[in-house]
């Protein structure tokens, strides 16, 4: 894509106060919502790579502390997104490393899905690798081995420019979505021979069906989902939207495939995603909207949640001031913080809220028992472990049993 950077740079004024997942709102709650959490397996999404979001590693050990004591238990970690390198992502892998080095015992990097539920039971924070491009690979396929090793639990093809693989969501917005590339094909296959989750988040409608296509032709019943994707079709209910809508939000024939796959559609609590109509904080009730459209379309065992957090909004700014070819949205994401969506619906925060919103909604333990991570350990274990869906969900129970046991026992000492 050719853009005028100039231009783009210069529509990337921010007059606003800077906000984001650490300034946002804590919401009450009652005392058994907040048990519930503490009691569930809960897996979020931090979407925010060093220097982009996080500069010093006490950000991180106060926000996870702040997540743990809340019962929160682990969060897919962005390691690298739009066109960084190889050679970045070795950098942004130190740097993560290096944070969690400086407290050992309160971290897991997470290899199998056992060690997420180890995560829950000892109070630690399960960290899940993802990259939000396969720029990493920097041409090379045979790169995604040592990704395995290394611990990436998932990738997206295409962060909203046009890449090798195919096109991201802006590039589409903007009309030029060239589809799935024979690379991106490439790559699709090296996911699948690794076992590593294939996030069509971010990825431009056309070059999304088109790998959902080559998946159900190539790889049947192997699920790809959306890790953090803003449902269009309650953005099209609001009454302060904008003509063209968040180019972010995916269409709802995308999350069913999604579904339909075997995998999960989470939608994402950052709010300049929803164009700035929901000004200030998001609510509880909000969050819980988006959930409770998801679960309409596609069912309660196809839904996550994410908050897709940045920590500093100023930092994010910077980002795309610096990478203005990336962010050619006419101003677009600058404008809804000007609104005031600069906050994030942070779990530790919100979700014990959302879980009493739910509830009354009629939705019952097990349904967010699912929600907030059963689902995704269903998909992990297929994925990562190659195992059947329906073995995982048997033997589920005496793993829930044995690990609440264990979570007694940890914190009974």
């Amino acid at each position: 894509m050719k853009h005028l950077i100039a231009a783009s740079i210069l529509a990337l004024t921010y007059l606003g106060p800077l906000h984001a997942s650490e300034e946002s709102k804590t919401w009450d709650a009652s005392d058994d919502a907040k048990q519930f959490v503490q009691d569930t397996i809960v897996i979020g999404m931090l979407a925010s790579p060093y220097g982009t979001g996080w500069t010093e590693y006490e950000q991180l050990h106060t926000y996870f502390q702040r997540a743990r004591d809340n019962g929160i238990t682990g969060h897919e970690m962005t390691l690298a997104a739009a066109s960084m390198t190889w050679e970045t992502f070795r950098q942004q892998h130190y740097h993560i490393r290096a944070a969690m080095a400086q407290q050992p015992d309160n971290y897991i990097i997470v290899n199998e899905t056992r060690d997420i539920e180890a995560a829950h039971a000892q109070g630690k924070t399960a960290v899940i690798y993802n990259s939000q491009t396969a720029e990493i690979l920097n041409g090379d396929t045979s790169r995604m081995a040592i990704l395995k090793d290394i611990g990436v639990k998932s990738m997206i093809l295409a962060y909203n420019d046009t890449f090798r693989t195919g096109s991201g969501q802006l590039s589409a917005y903007n009309g030029l979505d060239i589809g799935l590339s024979p690379w991106g094909k490439e790559v699709i296959d090296e996911l699948v021979r690794f076992g590593i989750l294939l996030d069509l988040s971010h990825t431009g409608s056309k070059t999304a069906n088109d790998a959902m296509d080559y998946m159900d032709e190539k790889y049947p019943g192997v699920p790809y989902v959306y890790t953090h994707s803003v449902p269009a079709g309650l953005y099209k209910s609001e009454p302060n939207r904008t003509a063209r809508g968040c180019y972010r939000a995916i269409p709802d024939d995308e999350a069913l495939r999604a579904a339909q796959s075997g995998g999960y559609v989470s939608p994402t609590f950052t709010e300049w995603m929803m164009d700035g109509i929901w000004p200030e904080d998001i609510s509880p009730k909000q969050a819980a909207d988006m959930i409770d459209y998801y679960v309409q379309l596609v069912g309660a065992d196809h839904v996550g949640i994410a908050t897709d957090d940045m920590f500093s909004t100023e930092l994010v700014v910077d980002f795309a001031k610096a990478n203005a070819s990336m962010y050619d949205d006419g101003g677009y994401m600058i404008d809804a913080f000007n609104k005031g969506a600069t906050g994030n619906g942070e779990l530790a925060k919100i979700l014990a809220a959302i879980t009493d919103d739910l509830w009354a909604r009629g939705y019952t333990n097990e349904d967010l028992a699912k929600i907030y991570g059963g689902n995704k350990m269903r998909v992990f274990a297929q994925v990562w472990e190659g195992k059947p869906p329906e073995l995982f969900l048997e033997e589920y129970p005496e793993r829930l049993r044995m690990r609440r046991e264990m979570r007694e026992f940890f914190f009974s000492r």
